[in-house]
């Protein structure tokens, strides 16, 4: 098998089961461990499947456990991105103050956001600061500590800010969606800023694909209801009978 079907044939046994350890992947290849361990690495340089100890897991499934950098996000559920940040865009209106959390999906909504008059951007991502300030919108930053990871603004400045604003509307990405354990992120950290600025939110959106659905991460910032979850790809039936799911 040549190594470039061989990496192709990891990445495609990784959707299927979700993870795999090397042992399985060396046997159903018939390559040797060393072999298969320079492949994950591979693999993972190349954003294409996330490297864990003794195998690999899926991007999605990581995702729950850890922050995926914004560049390893950038090229997941792509089209499904596309048709939820067109949606959530249009629900913004004119004088609007708007709250915009980290994260790839809220990135691209960017893109999406049209030029109305009065309104103010407030994020505490300094990447989509500068996005927001190219496209030619107001924005405000946050103060605080600049995470690497996600290059999200976390601490007591960020939250200190936060508790001086109150938002028309607002929208978050989340780690996982669950119906019993709400809405969750890795990052204690960031789970605090998510949880002040959609306090401080009268109408609260996440925008997610549907790969977070019935997943959890370590730290719950919100009940499921506390927000509309946007939505896109193939909901499960439970999650899109519920009367704050919009699947576009």
């Amino acid at each position: 098998m040549l190594a470039e079907d061989r990496l192709n044939a990891i990445v495609s046994m990784v959707q299927q089961t979700g993870s795999v350890t090397v042992p399985e992947l060396a046997e159903a290849l018939g390559v040797t461990p060393s072999t298969i361990r320079r492949d994950l690495q591979t693999l993972d340089r190349a954003h294409r499947i996330a490297k864990v100890h003794g195998g690999a897991t899926s991007l999605e499934r990581a995702h729950v456990t850890r922050d995926l950098t914004l560049n390893e996000r950038s090229d997941l559920h792509n089209d499904d991105k596309e048709r939820i940040c067109a949606r959530a865009a249009a629900l913004v209106e004119p004088e609007s103050f708007v709250y915009i959390d980290s994260g790839s999906t809220t990135l691209r909504l960017i893109e999406h956001l049209p030029r109305l008059e009065g309104v103010t951007y407030v994020t505490d991502s300094v990447l989509h600061a500068q996005h927001l300030a190219l496209r030619g919108m107001r924005t405000v930053v946050l103060g605080g500590e600049l995470k690497p990871e996600t290059e999200a603004l976390v601490g007591p400045d960020a939250l200190a800010t936060l508790d001086r604003y109150n938002f028309n509307c607002g929208f978050w990405g989340s780690n996982g969606i669950a119906a019993e354990q709400g809405l969750t992120t890795p990052d204690i950290e960031e789970a605090q800023v998510k949880r002040i600025s959609m306090r401080h939110t009268a109408k609260r959106f996440v925008i997610s694909d549907a790969s977070k659905f019935g997943m959890v991460a370590p730290v719950k910032f919100a009940d499921f209801r506390d927000a509309t979850i946007i939505t896109a790809g193939e909901v499960p039936a439970k999650y899109r009978a519920m009367d704050n799911v919009i699947t576009v």
